[in-house]
């Protein structure tokens, strides 16, 4: 199953914005909530779909994304038709609301979708699991595959659109249109840390919420190279912005995998370079990277009509799972 860019969308400037700005909501999508308390005294919300004891799908969504993006959603729609139930994780204060600790979410952090399986599999421990993942979320998951080697019992996993060498992505951001993807993120991460510290305030964990004000004015941050050295390293026990990106990219846990993966890159992601990716001998044999030529990032808009988009990864993911047994 090969994409292929429509004549409408060709760059991967536009397969990035195009989902992003003019996607449809899906509709008639019943969704049930839950919220799990964390051993760490904090919470992360579930979105499920779906009833009864079907197979289920976990979902990951990228950054200063949600269980309410785009292609989460379409997933959860497709997945629905196809007789599969699906549980969309929001990261910490991703939900909606702020979660009740400093900490907040990044690229290495695989504490809470071990939490979330290892209460699935608790749960419903003959159900088959399948899990996906985007940017962000792909990183989490294929870290934690690497972890956890053959002490999870997933069907499948597929990885899409992965800072998989987080250092290069940073760099990345930093040039060309790229910036514009930087500088939107960035805003969004702070106003993010604006929102939870007078949250905390608020609901009076001040020792919290000094975490926060200890990391000072970042209104001069304009970098991810910044942004994580002064935020994501201080409240997330890294040393600094290097000690961050070499535990947490996840390039390095591939071998390790024992779960069939699908890694799904787009050449001209405008994310990252070519340079991300891994090499034949850096692959456990099951992981199949299959990278496209075009699809942006996150993208991989289809079909001839402008006014009736398609999207090629509920397609492709699907398929995939289900050629593993999924059922």
């Amino acid at each position: 199953m090969i994409y292929q860019s429509p004549w409408w969308l060709k760059t991967a400037h536009l397969q990035t914005v195009y989902p992003a700005l003019c996607r449809k909501p899906a509709i008639n999508l019943k969704i049930r909530r839950e919220r799990l308390r964390t051993p760490d005294n904090d919470f992360i919300d579930i979105d499920f779909c779906g009833e009864g004891r079907r197979p289920l799908v976990i979902l990951l969504h990228g950054l200063t994304g949600s269980s309410q993006s785009g292609y989460i959603k379409g997933l959860q729609t497709v997945f629905r038709q196809q007789g599969w139930r699906s549980a969309a994780l929001n990261f910490r204060g991703c939900s909606g609301e702020p979660n009740q600790l400093a900490r907040c979410y990044h690229s290495g952090d695989t504490e809470d979708i071990d939490f979330l399986y290892r209460i699935l599999r608790q749960r419903e421990p003959e159900t088959p699991l399948a899990a996906v993942g985007f940017s962000l979320g792909g990183n989490v998951l294929l870290k934690w595959l690497g972890e956890q080697g053959s002490n999870v019992t997933l069907s499948a996993a597929v990885a899409v659109s992965v800072p998989l060498v987080l250092n290069i992505c940073a760099t990345k951001l930093d040039s060309g249109f790229s910036k514009i993807y930087r500088d939107r993120l960035l805003l969004e991460l702070k106003e993010y840390l604006d929102t939870k510290l007078n949250y905390l305030v608020g609901i009076g964990r001040h020792e919290e919420a000094d975490k926060i004000q200890r990391l000072g004015d970042l209104s001069s941050v304009k970098s991810f190279w910044q942004y994580d050295d002064r935020v994501v390293a201080r409240l997330h026990g890294f040393e600094d912005v290097h000690d961050y990106y070499r535990r947490s990219s996840s390039r390095q846990y591939l071998k390790a995998i024992r779960v069939p993966t699908l890694l799904i890159q787009a050449f001209d992601d405008p994310f990252m370079t070519p340079a991300v990716l891994p090499t034949p001998e850096e692959l456990s044999p099951n992981v199949i990277l299959e990278v496209t030529p075009g699809g942006g990032h996150v993208g991989f808009v289809e079909g001839r009509n402008p006014l009736k988009p398609k999207y090629w990864l509920e397609r492709r993911i699907p398929r995939f799972i289900a050629e593993q047994g999924f059922s």
